[in-house]
């Protein structure tokens, strides 16, 4: 049943319900509330929470008794209250009609993105609470994202990673042959959406075939009173081929892309959210040969312009060390033209001009001479991609087997 008096009460935010905030931004909305008559009110406040937390239970056997052991923690990032009418002790008395109280909260600067998980969460939100004499208070809520900025443009991010391992493969206490795995890949951050080119050897020296496969992990970490829990979930995964036995197999790049996943959250103490790719083998009748590279699924992308040549010069390089590609050599610079006409050369040139030019017969008003005057005193042409001056019909120049 309704308190008397009170039509509606609700919380409205200045962005949308899809909008995330960021640490430092402004919190704004405003209070509805709609009174059916004259409302006495004490007071009307709001307060903005928010935080992690953890909590698991563990069972143990002890004798011929089950315990179970609680594990729980929190963490505080946000705190804030804002009275929209102060109890001063004394009603306010609200006529009937639609009121509305804007309020505004300043974030802190640094904030963790909003998760949740089986064994922890990180929430936010926003709680707005109206008293009113010999009434029970009236409260409302409203959640709010918040998405923490992760600049994946940083040189610990872009820094190729690379690992290698091998195994020797075993069945009934013999030796089949050695197994062995290597792979790269070209940066640690990436962000949703994004493709990682997985470059990767794998040399098979067992006795029967193996299968490659890769996978980009997501592992949940929640710590409580010195005990973690962790959950792993594949976000993304790709097969390769078989490799036969006495076989070799190379990855060229092969294409892993990253599907729409909350980003790393690496700055909280009581959870975390790390992502790794995954590199392994399947060898029949052994254990796998897992090779893990770490990843950082950040919020920022790639800039086009301001880390083009440090990921280029990283991609370079990470070819050169593959055997994928070869740096051009730094081109020479021209010869003189001393070097390639020698002086009695042009000297005989230069003579042979000189009668020409005193001829009589020959004006300088011809049309050769206006060409090399025109190409000389006058600027140079503007660059266009078309041409400004297209031959006609007329003038189209011939097939040659026409």
């Amino acid at each position: 049943m309704r308190p008397r008096g009170v039509r509606s009460f609700a919380l409205e935010l200045a962005r949308g319900p899809g909008d995330a905030y960021r640490g430092g931004e402004r919190l704004c909305g405003r209070v509805l509330l709609e009174a059916a008559a004259p409302l006495r009110v004490l007071a009307l406040e709001v307060a903005a929470r928010g935080g992690a937390v953890t909590h698991w239970l563990e069972g143990r056997s002890v004798g011929v008794n089950a315990v179970s052991s609680d594990y729980a923690a929190a963490e505080t990032y946000l705190r804030r209250r804002q009275l929209l009418l102060r109890g001063t002790g004394e009603t306010t008395t609200l006529p009937p009609g639609r009121h509305e109280f804007p309020f505004s909260f300043q974030l802190p600067p640094t904030l963790v993105t909003s998760f949740e998980g089986k064994h922890g969460s990180v929430r936010y939100c926003i709680k707005a609470t109206l008293h009113r004499p010999w009434v029970p208070a009236r409260r409302t809520r409203k959640v709010f994202t918040v998405i923490e900025p992760v600049d994946i443009n940083t040189p610990a991010l872009l820094a190729p990673q690379a690992g290698a391992r091998e195994k020797i493969a075993r069945s009934w206490y013999s030796n089949r042959g050695l197994v062995s795995l290597s792979a790269k890949i070209d940066r640690k951050g990436y962000t949703p959406g994004e493709v990682i080119p997985v470059f990767a050897e794998i040399d098979n020296g067992s006795t029967r075939p193996v299968l490659p496969r890769a996978a980009v992990v997501q592992t949940q970490t929640f710590m409580a009173r010195g005990a973690r829990k962790q959950k792993r979930a594949v976000v993304a995964s790709l097969s390769g081929e078989p490799v036969g036995p006495g076989r070799r197999a190379l990855w060229q790049g092969r294409a892993l892309r990253i599907p729409p996943v909350g980003p790393s959250i690496l700055h909280c103490r009581v959870l975390h959210v790390d992502y790794a790719l995954k590199v392994c083998v399947d060898i029949p009748g052994s254990s796998k040969l897992l090779l893990e590279l770490p990843l950082v699924i950040g919020t920022i992308p790639l800039h086009p312009f301001g880390s083009r040549s440090s990921s280029v010069g990283s991609h370079a390089s990470f070819l050169m060390d593959w055997g994928l590609g070869v740096l051009p050599e730094r081109p020479e610079a021209p010869p003189e033209y001393s070097e390639v006409v020698p002086d009695e050369q042009v000297a005989a040139m230069e003579q042979s001009l000189l009668p020409l030019l005193q001829d009589p017969d020959v004006s300088m008003e011809g049309p050769f001479f206006a060409y090399i005057q025109e190409f000389r005193y006058r600027p140079p042409p503007l660059y266009s991609e078309e041409d400004p001056n297209p031959p006609s019909e007329a003038r189209r120049p011939r097939c040659m087997t026409c």
